[in-house]
């Protein structure tokens, strides 16, 4: 008897594997199951599975979708990746060009390798300038950008209390009460940069891993988003999210009405839409004990969900252990190819 045919795919971690028809499609049926159970969603159609499935098995090294389907780009640090990752020494606003001119990049973040606003708000005029270096040599829309990481307010290098500290000690109303401060210096520094960028001309503020904190995190990016769009209606403000979940640090946070900790992407962009933001950001978190036909199964149910619902821009992020993107430094690019296909063709999303 032949053997049955094996197809080659990845773990969440990057391991490479080989699966049989079968085993793929009860690893994507058994993902999308997780999804539904998780975020109280509607599964994908049969149509949409074997679609994924037919993705999943495509021989290329590199797949794409047909021509007139392509989808635009954001991104989050990217002016500074050759510098940093390929140790090539090179200003950020010449990375820029390279970026638009080179990579065929839609738009690039200027962002500061210490990527926080706390730590930009005390050099915001000199990031200001490389913004408008930038601009001259572009045509692209750029933005600025970099994490509201409430964290990094605490003490002892930051004024407020370290809730991570007070939690274990169930000192839980002061741990609470430190988050609510930390937000009102988190927002203020966002918009403080953010009207920096503003005046050298910059497109756009991206707010990055928002809610890598928890829910008040996420609290303060939306703050910041409505004083942002209200002040400078025509800076575009895009919210990336840290996780598929909000994560509960508060727990009794709400925004619209809503409390935040334990919304799923679908949840997250109607709260990002009502700050008034115009783009959204969604993150499905990889495991890496699971195949890639599992991640990509669960990424999509959730995903589609959140299309379903947008009346902004979703951009899925498609970082390295996100959205079905393995968890390892270098990426196969059959992988990566694949996850952008099936996330344009079955979940309809606006961007990458």
């Amino acid at each position: 008897m032949a053997e049955e045919k094996k197809f080659r795919t990845s773990m969440g971690d990057g391991f490479i594997v080989h699966m049989t028809e079968e085993e793929i499609r009860s690893d994507i049926d058994a993902g999308v199951a997780d999804a539904v159970k998780r975020g109280k969603i509607s599964p994908l159609t049969e149509e949409e599975k074997n679609h994924l499935y037919n993705i999943i098995i495509m021989p290329g090294k590199v797949v794409g979708v047909e021509p007139g389907r392509e989808v635009v780009s954001t991104n989050d640090s990217g002016s500074y990746k050759v510098s940093s990752k390929c140790m090539i020494s090179i200003r950020r606003d010449e990375q820029a060009a390279i970026a638009e001119r080179v990579w065929g990049c839609d738009s690039i973040d200027i962002g500061n390798t210490d990527y926080n606003y706390k730590t930009v708000k005390g050099i915001a005029d000199r990031e200001a300038s490389t913004m408008r270096m930038a601009l001259q040599k572009t045509t692209m829309p750029l933005f600025y950008g970099a994490m509201a990481n409430l964290g990094f307010y605490t003490k002892p290098d930051g004024p407020v209390e370290n809730w991570s500290m007070l939690l274990p000690d169930g000192r839980i109303e002061e741990a609470m009460e430190a988050q609510e401060e930390a937000i009102e210096h988190s927002v203020r520094d966002i918009v403080f940069v953010a009207e920096q960028i503003y005046n050298a001309g910059g497109d756009g503020i991206n707010l990055d891993t928002t809610g890598a904190a928890g829910d008040a995190d996420f609290l303060a990016a939306l703050k910041a988003t409505e004083i942002i769009k209200k002040e400078y209606p025509d800076l575009a403000v895009e919210i990336g999210m840290a996780g598929e979940f909000v994560l509960g640090m508060h727990g009794k946070l709400e925004y619209d009405g809503k409390r935040l900790a334990g919304m799923y992407t679908h949840d997250q962009v109607k709260a990002v839409e009502k700050a008034g933001a115009s783009i959204f950001g969604a993150v499905v978190n990889t495991n890496c004990n699971k195949s890639f036909p599992w991640n990509i199964g669960r990424v999509c149910t959730f995903i589609k969900a959140c299309t379903d619902v947008a009346e902004i821009p979703v951009h899925a992020n498609v970082g390295m252990g996100v959205c079905g993107i393995p968890m390892n430094e270098i990426l196969h690019t059959d992988i990566v190819s694949k996850t952008d296909k099936a996330l344009i063709e079955i979940c309809k999303i606006d961007g990458l």
